[in-house]
């Protein structure tokens, strides 16, 4: 067989085409060969190589026709004598000149009783594509997109047949356009192309073999045509386009003897690299012990491997079968549809009426559930008629109501064999098909056959059975509910991703790693080929997670090549929450999520409670406590100065913020309202701590001498304490818009980074504080001590002490309330629940200790109070 034969014969048998063999193997296996009499080259398998990549490809010289210009004169005549055509293909390699868009004849062939008997024209559109036209009896095909007009080398074949009058254009071997009914109709339907006539590249012929225009003519280079009295299948179109030339049929072979060259046509010599099918495939020269390369396509020898492991359980499956399934199934058939050996050879092949057939059957027997349980040989055949049907080839013709219902019982045949009950069977051929991620890989291979279902007015397929089902538009999606591949994949393939992760359990005891979502597969195909691409999909949970646990995520992909390994790579968490989990991954594969169990000391629902009524009467008296100390400062009269500017404008922001905060849990039903409170919260919030800021930037300048008038210190301090907030919460609504609010409260989302938009001005401003605060503590026992020394030089060592702790005790109780300094309890909360209960206390009352301090006990309030007595009772 061919290399890609002779691979799918050995994967549809559980075996592996036979691996080049290591230096200490090559002796045995030369005797091995030799005493089986295999004499020259055998097919292998290079280790570590990806199926279906070019190892290495043909470079194949032609004679190549330059047409440099557009003009009347330039032309190249065939030299061949064309008999009558009834079937035609012609194919070339060609490179357009992207200069022009004007039509161009790439070829015409006239005969004396029609002019433009068989022709192809092409011109480049407005979106640059390059579109192809044909012509036939005089009779015009639409003109229709095939390649990008990008100044590269392309292949084409264009096919037509006198029967129904069936045209296909083919570029770089794939059909691009197709049809019937060009000439089939009208006097001239029942004749075949007139032989006898004059084939002209690079000109259209207005009379015969001359009458050239330049507005028509051909600018840019050709070669290798070749022209057949047959029209040629897909398959024989693509070993044209691998430079192979198929010798049956052919009517004209490019050669520079049978050409008839005007001078002013330059003719070069040039090497093409040739694609695809001449792929060259590792050989065993078995005489030589030499290894080298041949053409994929060629037939030779091969050995399908099986590991010792898998062939004992195989054959073990084989002896312990009772056949039962394969009986009922070949019964109700009416032929074999499952062989009585899994190592069969002897079984028909496959096309799409015998495919849905034998599908049809099947899933009748399994969903019929006579069986309790799949005997390991069943599961096997069971895998190996997937194998088989994924394996088809879609013909041109073939109904697609047909297809669509080969889809629809593949799908259920899947969901059938993925069953609770079939988990120990699954098992017991672990070293055969490791894991159920192999159905994974089928159903990705069937999905690719779905393709011709999709058309202009059908853009999307979706096909489902259970907890199995796919979806094909642009992307071929698919996914395996969570009850299909939990158990089988829980208990196999995540094991070694749990020990590995279990060693940094970050303090907390492991409890246990499990599949927590569907699997999903994704792949972007364009023109029916697989090309690389990033993703991003969100995943439902689906396990439970115990009440005193936590869970942490793990984004994986699986590798059904490896039985359903698990690994990171590429891909990254972007958002979690308890019930599903978003993520990005810079490739597509298949993907799940693992959950990773783990225990810890969670607050009960008594405990949130608690918390929560603390922060809400906390909150009240705060806000009641600054409100009062707002109005104290308005009504009173107390002396203006920028300290009591300063302190107006931090009130005025914490009342602000604690009001929101209160009532912000009303607000989580509505997403517009949620999202204006998160951010009238987080400005005001971060204006709190602005103008704390600038409380430490006042007491500083007092402190220190600072060379700056006192109104444009206060200019600087209001763009401080308003403008810098308006500025944060502006980039951040710019920057981060729809990852801007969390998904429980109305609150910046912790799990992205926006939450720096808040906590990283806050550390900086805490930071600050806490150093102004030490200079101030300095500054006043440094006072304090002079003082003393002056006022009481022979006081007792006892009262110099106390003098000092009040002298340090009390600018720490007055300033940290506006300097913000409680708010470091915060970074300790997640140690214990005692740090939250200190924290909630402190901030909650943060309020009622401004109005204490700044209203109650300040003398400038007090004397304001008493002078508006006097002034009452005089």
């Amino acid at each position: 067989l061919d290399w890609w034969q002779a691979d799918r014969y050995c994967e549809q048998r559980f075996a592996q085409l036979l691996f080049e063999p290591q230096d200490s193997e090559q002796d045995s296996f030369s005797k091995l060969l030799q005493s089986h009499h295999i004499r020259g080259s055998v097919w292998l398998k290079e280790r570590n190589s990806v199926m279906h990549k070019t190892k290495r490809r043909w470079g194949h010289t032609v004679p190549v026709l330059v047409f440099r210009d557009k003009t009347d004169t330039k032309y190249v005549k065939v030299l061949s004598d064309f008999p009558a055509l009834p079937a035609v293909t012609a194919c070339a390699h060609l490179q357009w000149d992207t200069r022009t868009q004007e039509i161009a004849t790439i070829f015409s062939y006239a005969v004396p009783a029609f002019i433009n008997e068989f022709q192809l024209r092409g011109f480049v559109d407005e979106e640059g594509f390059v579109r192809f036209a044909l012509i036939v009896h005089g009779h015009h095909s639409p003109y229709l997109p095939v390649f990008h007009a990008d100044g590269q080398w392309h292949h084409f074949c264009v096919t037509w047949q006198q029967e129904n009058g069936t045209w296909a254009i083919y570029a770089d071997g794939k059909r691009r356009a197709s049809a019937s009914g060009l000439c089939s109709v009208g006097p001239s339907a029942p004749q075949a192309i007139f032989g006898q006539g004059t084939f002209i590249i690079g000109q259209d012929q207005d009379s015969l073999g001359g009458t050239f225009r330049a507005k028509e003519s051909f600018s840019g280079n050709i070669t290798d045509l070749h022209i057949w009295q047959k029209v040629l299948g897909a398959e024989q179109i693509e070993k044209v386009r691998s430079c192979w030339v198929v010798e049956q049929d052919l009517v004209y072979e490019w050669s520079s003897n049978a050409l008839e060259v005007e001078s002013t046509v330059q003719a070069v010599t040039t090497q093409l690299l040739c694609p695809g099918a001449v792929e060259e495939c590792r050989v065993l020269e078995v005489g030589s012990r030499g290894f080298s390369y041949a053409s994929c396509l060629q037939t030779l020898p091969f050995i399908c491997r099986y590991s010792k492991d898998a062939y004992r359980q195989l054959k073990r499956a084989q002896l312990e079968s009772s056949h039962s399934l394969g009986s009922r199934v070949n019964t109700l058939a009416v032929r074999t549809v499952i062989p009585d050996s899994i190592f069969t050879s002897d079984v028909q092949d496959m096309n799409l009426s015998v495919a849905l057939d034998a599908l049809d059957v099947l899933a009748t027997v399994l969903r019929e559930g006579e069986m309790p349980m799949l005997e390991p040989s069943d599961l096997l055949a069971v895998l190996q008629l997937l194998k088989r049907v994924s394996d088809i080839e879609v013909q041109e013709g073939d109904e697609l109501e047909m297809l669509e219902q080969l889809g629809q019982n593949y799908i259920e045949i899947t969901e059938l064999i993925l069953e609770e009950q079939n988990i120990g069977t699954w098992s017991s051929i672990s070293q055969v098909i490791r894991g159920p991620m192999a159905v994974v890989e089928l159903c990705d291979r069937m999905v690719s056959l779905l393709v011709p279902l999709l058309t202009a007015e059908r853009t999307k397929i979706t096909i489902q059975h259970g907890n199995v089902g796919l979806h094909r538009v642009t992307v071929k999606n698919m996914w395996f509910g969570y009850s299909s591949l939990q158990r089988c994949l829980s208990g196999t393939g995540t094991s070694a991703v749990s020990q590995d992760m279990a060693a940094s359990d970050r303090g907390q005891k492991y409890l246990s790693t499990t599949v927590g979502t569907a699997v999903i597969s994704s792949t972007l195909l364009s023109d029916y080929q697989e090309i690389s691409t990033s993703v991003r999909y969100r995943l439902q949970h689906r396990v439970q997670v115990p009440p005193r646990a936590v869970f942490s995520l793990v984004l994986l992909h699986v590798s059904p090549d490896a039985g359903g390994m698990w690994s990171t790579a590429g891909c990254s968490v972007m958002m979690s929450l308890p019930d599903s989990t978003a993520c990005f991954c810079n490739h597509t594969t298949n993907f799940a999520i693992l959950l990773q169990v783990y225990e810890m000391q969670q607050r009960t629902t008594k405990e949130e409670f608690t918390l929560q009524t603390l922060t809400f009467i906390g909150c009240g008296v705060s806000f009641c406590a600054l409100i009062v100390t707002f109005i104290l400062f308005l009504v009173v009269r107390v002396p203006k100065s920028e300290r009591t500017t300063v302190h107006k404008n931090l009130i005025f922001a914490l009342a602000a913020g604690e009001a929101l905060l209160m009532f912000s849990e009303l607000a989580k039903t509505n997403q517009v309202l949620c999202f204006m409170v998160t951010a009238f919260l987080h400005l005001f919030f971060m204006a709190a701590f602005s103008w704390m800021l600038v409380e430490g930037l006042l007491l500083w300048s007092k402190v220190v001498a600072v060379n700056m008038s006192e109104d444009r210190r206060m200019k600087f301090y209001y763009v401080t304490g308003w403008g810098l907030p308006v500025l944060i919460v502006g980039v951040t609504l710019a920057t981060s818009f729809n990852k801007y609010v969390a998904a429980n409260h109305c609150w910046l989302n912790v799990q992205t980074n926006v939450i720096w938009a808040f906590v990283g001005p806050v550390l900086f401003i805490l930071a600050v504080n806490t150093f102004v605060l030490l200079r101030v503590v300095m500054v006043t026992v440094a006072s304090a001590r002079r003082r003393s020394k002056m006022l009481t030089p022979n006081s007792s060592l006892e009262n110099q002490v106390g003098t000092q702790i009040w002298a340090t005790a009390k600018p720490i109780l007055v300033l940290l309330p506006v300097l913000g300094l409680t708010w470091v309890c915060g970074v300790l909360v997640h140690l214990s629940i005692v740090w939250a209960y200190v924290f909630i206390v402190l901030n909650s009352l943060q309020g009622l200790y401004i109005f204490l301090v700044y209203a109650i006990y300040n003398s400038e309030v007090r004397n304001a109070i008493q002078r508006m007595k006097d002034k009452k009772k005089a």
